[in-house]
């Protein structure tokens, strides 16, 4: 018996041996791989959630700023109506002496400004000036400098004008009075004319001399003289007068720097250019020499992105 139990023993099959070279079935595959592939699914998905959330935290911040890109436009739009209210309405054409004017800002608002306004039944003043810089720093301090301007003295017995050295004069300590924080100054340049006499005095604070054309020789004249420092850095600067006898059919222009670089090439700033254009246009009424100025600003300069602001005040004696 023990005999046969011992063979029966021996003829027991030992289990199967793994075979590395056999092929491994699709059913072992997906045992040995199917946790990491979850995974990586797993992680694919939260990548895709944080990529959605940045896109809409992009896209609240584009409404944002969009919205207050917009605030700002509206703003920038209602402050040029505002500065456009305070230029003339219409200009004051007295006896034989009429005024035309080119304004043209460099972007919504302008740091030039001017007026023209009647101070009694033979006089006329004008004036112009120019901040530093343009846009809305330089509009301000414009604001300031016309609630600044003062033109005549009140006396017991009625009324002084004062000459436009002493209104220049006056104009440059009360900007230098407000002690402002950043340092801004403007150049400007007040004018008077009796309508009677034709007689013209000015004074400038680092202003450009106006040119006169002279109808008599054809000549085209820059009127040096009435100088004075730039307004707005050291008070108690003097500023000379000027007088120039005007005669009918002459034509005076009085600007900002800004029509030079209208007329310049590229970068380079050309005093002369616009100059030489203006003589060549001697002939031209005056509504249409401006007219065509305004077209070549356009053409060259670029309506959308003109490089500085520009104005021009235009007078004639009929």
């Amino acid at each position: 018996m023990s005999d046969s139990r011992d063979a029966a023993a021996d003829s027991t099959v030992a289990p199967p041996q793994p075979n590395p070279a056999a092929p491994i079935s699709a059913g072992a595959f997906s045992l040995v791989h199917s946790a990491p592939l979850d995974q990586h699914l797993e992680t694919l998905q939260q990548e895709i959630i944080q990529l959605r959330e940045e896109i809409n935290l992009l896209r609240r911040r584009d409404e944002t700023l969009n919205f207050y890109m917009h605030r700002m436009d509206e703003e920038m739009r209602l402050a040029a109506r505002l500065q456009q209210d305070f230029l003339p309405k219409a200009l004051p054409q007295i006896g034989t002496v009429h005024f035309h004017t080119l304004f043209r800002p460099a972007g919504y608002v302008s740091g030039d400004l001017y007026d023209v306004m009647r101070l009694d039944e033979n006089h006329v003043g004008f004036y112009m000036a120019d901040a530093v810089g343009h846009g809305m720093p330089a509009a301000l301090l414009t604001m300031f400098i016309k609630n600044a301007l003062v033109t005549k003295e009140i006396t017991p017995t009625g009324y002084r004008l004062l000459p436009p050295g002493q209104t220049m004069a006056r104009l440059n300590d009360a900007l230098v009075s407000q002690n402002l924080s950043y340092a801004t100054f403007a150049t400007a340049i007040y004018g008077v004319i009796n309508t009677q006499t034709l007689q013209l005095s000015f004074s400038r604070g680092g202003h450009p001399s106006p040119i006169l054309l002279r109808s008599t020789d054809d000549t085209m004249e820059n009127l040096a003289g009435g100088d004075g420092s730039l307004l707005g850095i050291f008070a108690g600067e003097p500023f000379a007068d000027t007088t120039v006898q005007l005669q009918q059919g002459d034509r005076l222009f009085i600007f900002t720097d800004g029509i030079e670089v209208a007329f310049a090439d590229e970068d380079l700033k050309d005093t002369q250019r616009w100059r030489e254009e203006l003589y060549n246009r001697r002939t031209l009424a005056t509504e249409q020499l401006l007219s065509e100025f305004a077209d070549h600003i356009d053409k060259e300069s670029g309506s959308l992105q003109p490089k500085d602001d520009l104005t021009i005040i235009a007078v004639e004696v009929l």
